[in-house]
């Protein structure tokens, strides 16, 4: 729990920091001079005393602070979306890499066992192989019922172990449809902002009579800030989406190559019995 917690304080940081980074770097490459200007203007001062530093006034602070509510909603929502994207790739990496170890080590001491309750014994109490060896053990040693009768117990014990598997899939890959639809809708966003910037500097220009720069370029700032950010949302999550739906098909196929063995082991150790 406690792991969880800091993945999610560490993907709101990132998410923050990825929000921030396209327009900082907008505004830098708006505030520095054109290197004509440069080499025209007269050298410096070595160091200027008492200079304060402005704040760009069609920057992301101006636009947090002094923005429409609609650019604060839609930021939000952004800064939600990126967040949980951030968060979900984080778990779905440790996840990943715990039931494939997890595999790995049962594979290694499982099937060398004396029995089938030494070897699910000896699998680590809440991990994925020992939940999927345990169901398989219960539905050969309990297959008694009017109804389940009717199925014979190879297919008893298969359909079973499937259902098993297919919890464990749906577990790994909970939180996948987040990121598709991150990846997929959060341009949009970003897009509905930068309508809403154009929109309010039109409407500033009728208002105003005439098209000066200061009406314009608040409202033209804001729009091209929401369409970057809504782009440096949709990446990360498009290829965390791709990186993990991946790795997802590597390690559920350990796990149903794993579930196939066991299944094995079951079936032929029903048959020494008899």
């Amino acid at each position: 729990m406690f792991s969880r917690v800091l993945t999610l304080f560490a993907a709101g940081l990132i998410a923050l920091a990825s929000l921030g980074a396209v327009p900082a770097l907008a505004q830098d490459a708006a505030s520095a001079p054109p290197v004509a200007a440069q080499e025209a203007a007269p050298a410096a001062p070595a160091a200027a005393v008492g200079t304060e530093t402005k704040e760009n006034p069609y920057g992301l602070m101006n636009l947090i602070k002094n923005g429409h509510a609609v650019d604060q909603i839609v930021l939000g929502i952004l800064l939600f979306m990126s967040a949980g994207s951030w968060f979900i790739t984080f778990t779905k990496l440790w996840d990943q890499h715990k039931i494939g170890k997890e595999v790995r080590e049962a594979r290694e001491v499982f099937f060398k066992k004396a029995s089938l309750a030494d070897g699910v014994k000896a699998l680590p109490e809440g991990s994925a192989v020992r939940y999927i060896a345990q169901t398989a053990v219960e539905a050969g040693d309990h297959h008694e019922g009017t109804l389940t009768e009717n199925i014979d117990r190879n297919t008893w014990v298969s359909m079973k172990v499937d259902r098993a598997v297919s919890e464990v899939n749906a577990k790994i890959s909970s939180g996948m449809g987040f990121l598709a639809t991150t990846g997929s809708t959060s341009p949009f966003i970003g897009l509905f902002g930068t309508v809403w910037g154009i929109l309010n500097a039109l409407t500033a220009i009728g208002v105003a009579g005439q098209a000066s720069i200061d009406k314009v370029a608040g409202p033209v700032g804001a729009a091209l800030i929401m369409t970057a950010i809504g782009l440096a949302v949709a990446v990360p999550a498009v290829l965390g989406y791709n990186w993990l739906l991946n790795r997802n098909k590597a390690v559920m196929a350990q796990v149903k190559a794993f579930a196939g063995d066991l299944h094995g082991v079951l079936m032929g150790s029903r048959l020494v019995k008899r």
